[in-house]
C-alpha cells in the first residue's frame, strides 16, 4: 500500500473520531463547538479525498475500502453519541433509521458487487444530498450552543431529519437499481 494524499485525509478522518469523542465527553469550556468543528473539517476531507483521488490519480483498491468505512464509522459512532446525550425517541429513530440504512447499503453493494454488478448501485445524487445533509445536521447538534441567538441543536436536528427522509428515498433508489438481480426464486 503507497500512501498518498487521498488516503492521508481518509485517514485523518478516522483518527479524528476518537478525539471528537474525547471533546464531546469532556467537561472543559468550548469543548463541544470544538468537537463540532473537527467533526465539520473530517466532513468536508470526505469530499476532498474523492477530488484528490481522481485529479491526482490517486485512485487505489485500499482507498476505495477505506473511505465508506472512515464514513460510516464517523457518522455511527456520533450517533451513538448523540443518542445517549439526548435520550429521546425521535433522536433513537433518525439514528436508526441513518445506521440501518447505511448498513443495508453496504451489504446491497457488497453483494451487487459479487455478482459483477455493482455499477448499477453507484452513489447517486439523493445519497450525496443526504450525506451533506447528514454531516451539517451531526456537526450542529454536536456543536450544541446557541450561536447569535439560533439554537444550533435544533438546526441541526432539523437538518438530521431531512437527512433521515433523504436516508430512506436514497435507500429506496438503491434498492429499485439492484431489484432486476435480486431473484428471490433462484437456490443458492
Amino acid at each position: 500500500m503507497k500512501l498518498n494524499l487521498a488516503i492521508l485525509l481518509t485517514l485523518f478522518r478516522i483518527a479524528a473520531i476518537p478525539i471528537v469523542v474525547v471533546l464531546f465527553y469532556s467537561t472543559l469550556e468550548h469543548a463541544r463547538p470544538i468537537a463540532a468543528i473537527l467533526f465539520g473539517i473530517a466532513a468536508v476531507t470526505d469530499l476532498l479525498d474523492g477530488w484528490v483521488a481522481r485529479r491526482f490519480n490517486q485512485i487505489s483498491k485500499f482507498g476505495e475500502f477505506l473511505d465508506p468505512v472512515a464514513d460510516k464509522l464517523m457518522v455511527a459512532i456520533v450517533l451513538v453519541m448523540l443518542v445517549q446525550s439526548n435520550p429521546h425517541w425521535y433522536v433513537d429513530i433518525i439514528a436508526m433509521v441513518i445506521i440501518g440504512r447505511e448498513i443495508t447499503i453496504s451489504a446491497l453493494r457488497e453483494w451487487m458487487a459479487t455478482i459483477g454488478e455493482r455499477a448499477n448501485v453507484k452513489v447517486t445524487m439523493a445519497g450525496k444530498l443526504k450525506t451533506v445533509l447528514q454531516m451539517f445536521g451531526i456537526s450542529f447538534m454536536v456543536y450544541q450552543n446557541e450561536f447569535l441567538g439560533i439554537d444550533i441543536y435544533k438546526v441541526g436536528f432539523i437538518l438530521l431529519m431531512a437527512a433521515a427522509a433523504m436516508t430512506v428515498w436514497s435507500m429506496i433508489i438503491y434498492l429499485r437499481a439492484a431489484w432486476p438481480y435480486i431473484n428471490l426464486d433462484s437456490e443458492p
